[in-house]
């Protein structure tokens, strides 16, 4: 079936891990007729929880798209994880949809993953619904788990459902906003009951109906008048009115249910389908035009096709499939494209939609939909393609530092290189999970956003290819430079037979601002060097840097210039030079106070108010300087500080045990700084050890 731009919803469910995101998925696609039966996360047959790790864990790991048709609308649905060690995944969806649907558990509240995912959607723009879910569960309450969001995000959710008692009592949903009531079914695989609403809740449902007049008469000045003027609006202009101010961001619609009991699912998915934004009201694009400027897209199905690339994943099945978001005209197989990165043309193959794992072949994908090129080979996420003759580039997607990093090797040192093939694969599929060979310390470095996501990768590795990996906390990239001015001369002469080799240079070095890297200064006076030799004396500087005097690490920060120096009519040459200018620079910077760097990290640390305490006592024994804290509300608190890297390679696991699982940190590069006494000490000293074991292996 085709459908138009404005016949499309895309929503991403979102919410802390455990409260219920694939199970309501299950129920709403069961309500919408897309399968015939739900399944349970213990049955490990859920449309969306497919993978051998996801239903081995009983987790969610990755972004699943379904789709469903309801009064002729298709609504695409993206399932995303709870966990923080997966937040890629719900990033690419909320980049994906028009809104969100962020679930909050009955009994506990705002949970910190339900703040950090708010904040990600006020970054965004993004309008938002909230479903109070395992409302069947005891001491569940859905007026308590609303004033816990008004609490937290100081926006007041207008209730579209309201539930039928709670807890153990949990009988059904009031839809107040199209005045009826679906009972809860007498088993999980049977649809909701529509009924009349209970006599005994008729005075309830009119205090939030009058709530919803008033969140409806937000959205439109005209619709204000009529709703002071008359007391209430009609059923049509209500629906007007909460589609504008939800749209815009203005209301925060609320559900009541629980997903494994099939209940509050049908009132939901119809608001979706009537209610929720279509693609043609999502927030202008941002673009790079090919000479580098900014410009704005709007979704326009009338436009020529273009496409973002939001998703790579490779299926031992199906192949590398590309999940898209079209976002102007309509593809289709064949169309030929260009993928804006490289320039390259590229044919479109099979389109195809999803309901989990279940590929379904269509005829075309049009402005505002999410779907699936099949074997595209080249393509990859964060592409841009675009039939237009002059195209442009979208942004690519925000994603977070990685937070973990390990150095890794095959255990069996023949499969190095198919282990680093399988890792790049993992990468390519999750942009929050990197691998890198860091030249530096001669070591494979792998990096995400956590334990957890690691670890699955790795498994994943032992269990398909059957590579056995080892990892150990990885080298800090150290650096070296200079406290103060000196200077050196230095001789290289050689003699061997014929023309020997001949080269004097004298140096001064000094210390620069920090950040600045490296300068060379020629204060040569008369002929003493010829112009020729200086390339050659410039490249045995860098040489020289590349190993520094301390404990072998990089100089940097340091001005060079060469004063003087002499040379041989027959035996100078540029080699000759380059030798010589090594050694003098190595022997000015031991003249020159020569001290160890250490990587200086700014840290975002968000914790409960109750762990606040051993965790700044923590980053404190870390050597860490607290520059604030931020209190984000309902008692979760933001604390900013500076970390040498040495102190955070296990950062995760320890955070992670101090705070019960709640904490997480965000983390960047800020600077180097000088490290002296015992913990330069214990890095010469760890400098040393492994430059021995690397003559030893060799």
């Amino acid at each position: 079936m085709a459908y138009s731009t404005d016949a499309i919803r895309n929503v991403a469910l979102a919410g802390h891990g455990g409260t219920g995101k694939t199970s309501l998925l299950e129920h709403l696609l069961f309500q919408g007729g897309a399968i015939s039966k739900p399944e349970t996360i213990e049955s490990g047959k859920t449309v969306s929880d497919y993978g051998e790790d996801e239903i081995a864990r009983k987790i969610s790991v990755r972004a699943s798209l379904s789709h469903l048709n309801y009064k002729d609308v298709k609504v695409n649905l993206l399932d995303t994880p709870g966990s923080s060690d997966f937040v890629g995944e719900v990033i690419l969806s909320f980049r994906s949809c028009e809104s969100a649907l962020v679930l909050v558990d009955g009994k506990t509240g705002v949970q910190i993953e339900t703040i950090k995912l708010w904040r990600n959607l006020d970054a965004r723009e993004k309008p938002r619904m909230v479903f109070v879910s395992r409302m069947d569960e005891e001491r569940a309450s859905y007026q308590k788990a609303l004033d816990d969001v008004k609490d937290k995000f100081k926006i007041a959710p207008v209730a579209v459902t309201i539930p039928i008692g709670e807890g153990l009592g949990l009988g059904g949903v009031v839809d107040v906003l199209n005045q009826k009531a679906y009972l809860l079914p007498a088993s999980h695989d049977q649809k909701e009951v529509e009924s009349a609403i209970p006599a005994a809740m008729a005075a309830a449902v009119a205090d939030y109906r009058a709530k919803l007049f008033e969140a409806a008469a937000e959205g439109d000045d005209e619709l204000m008048e009529k709703y002071l003027g008359e007391g209430e609006l009609s059923q049509e202009d209500t629906v007007k009115g909460l589609r504008e101010a939800f749209a815009a961001g203005r209301i925060v619609p609320a559900f009541a249910g629980s997903g494994t009991r099939n209940c509050g699912a049908a009132a939901l998915l119809d608001f979706i389908a009537s209610t929720c934004p279509c693609p043609l009201h999502l927030a202008p694009e941002a673009v790079k035009n090919g000479d580098g400027s900014e410009a704005e897209v709007k979704v326009d199905p009338t436009k020529s096709a273009s496409a973002f690339v939001v998703k790579t994943q490779i299926d031992q099945f199906s192949g590398r499939l590309s999940y898209v978001k079209v976002l102007t005209g309509t593809i289709a197989p064949d169309l030929e494209m260009v993928n804006v990165r490289d320039g390259r043309k590229e044919k479109l193959g099979k389109l195809y939609t999803l309901l989990g794992k279940k590929l379904e072949e269509v005829r075309e994908l049009v402005a505002g939909d999410i779907g699936i090129i099949g074997k595209a080979a080249s393509l990859k996420t964060n592409d841009t393609l675009s039939a237009w003759d002059k195209p442009v580039a979208y942004h690519p997607l925000r994603l977070p530092t990685p937070v973990h990093t390990l150095a890794i090797s095959a255990v069996n040192k023949k499969e190095e290189d198919k282990l680093n093939e399988n890792l790049l694969k993992a990468a390519e599929e999750d942009l929050t999970f990197q691998i890198q060979f860091n030249a530096e310390t001669k070591e494979t470095v792998i990096a995400g956003m956590g334990e957890l996501q690691i670890n699955m990768v790795l498994e994943k590795i032992k269990n398909g290819p059957k590579i056995i990996a080892e990892t150990r906390v990885p080298r800090v990239a150290y650096r070296e430079t200079i406290t103060k001015k000196a200077g050196a001369e230095y001789t290289h002469k050689k003699q061997t037979g014929g023309h020997g080799q001949y080269a004097r240079v004298v140096f001064e070095v000094e210390p620069i601002e920090r950040g600045s890297g490296y300068q060379f200064e020629n204060k040569l006076f008369g002929q003493s060097v010829s112009k020729g030799f200086i390339p050659g004396i410039e490249k045995g500087i860098h040489q020289a840097m590349e190993n520094g005097v301390v404990a072998g690490y990089p100089v940097v920060d340091v001005r060079t210039a060469i004063t003087d120096g002499k040379e041989h009519p027959v035996d100078s040459s540029e080699m000759a030079f380059k030798i010589a200018s090594r050694g003098a620079f190595r022997e000015a910077t031991r003249n020159a106070g020569p001290v160890l760097l250490e990587p200086i990290m700014n840290l975002k640390v968000y914790a409960e108010e109750k762990d606040l305490g051993g965790v700044m006592s923590d980053l404190s024994g870390r050597r860490g300087r607290i520059s604030g804290q931020n209190p984000l509300g309902g008692g979760i608190v933001e604390v900013d500080a500076q970390v040498p890297q040495a102190e955070l390679l296990r950062y995760a696991i320890d955070l992670r045990s101090m705070t019960s699982g709640t904490g997480s940190f965000e983390i960047e590069f800020d600077h180097y700084a000088p490290i002296t006494g015992k913990i330069a000490e214990d890095v010469v000293k760890a400098a040393q050890a492994f430059k021995i074991h690397e003559e030893e292996e060799e």
